[in-house]
């Protein structure tokens, strides 16, 4: 059983920074592509960023690019969302995504992972 944990949600003043991580534990799983999701209350779950297994490739949703900084520590099974100069439009519920292997671009639909955290709450205030 794949477990995804995500934590460091919070509530922060716009402006400021939080730092998001996600842990995959459980059966075996070695090589996987991650993303965050997030969602609003009363919206869809639109995708924020998503890396690759290596690192090597990093995709970013346009209202974040700039802002937030996808990264990854295979070694701990853990994939990082530094978020800087938070809005309050980033207020969300935001989700770790796992995909089972690896691909050169690094896939942005929600109905390509499989494995998904319980999400994290996200606030920021004006």
């Amino acid at each position: 059983q794949v477990q995804v944990v995500e934590s460091g949600g919070g509530l922060v003043q716009a402006g400021g920074s939080l730092r998001l991580w996600c842990v995959t534990s459980g059966r075996t799983f070695r090589i996987y592509d991650a993303a965050w999701f997030r969602q609003a209350p009363g919206k869809e779950r639109d995708f924020v960023s998503a890396i690759t297994w290596s690192g090597d490739e990093t995709n970013y949703a346009d209202s974040v690019a700039g802002r937030f900084t996808i990264s990854r520590d295979n070694a701990k099974n853990t994939v990082y969302l530094q978020m800087n100069s938070l809005k309050p439009e980033d207020t969300a519920v935001y989700y770790c995504a796992n995909r089972l292997g690896t691909s050169r671009t690094v896939p942005t639909r929600a109905d390509e992972y499989g494995y998904w955290g319980q999400g994290t709450q996200v606030t920021v205030s004006s």
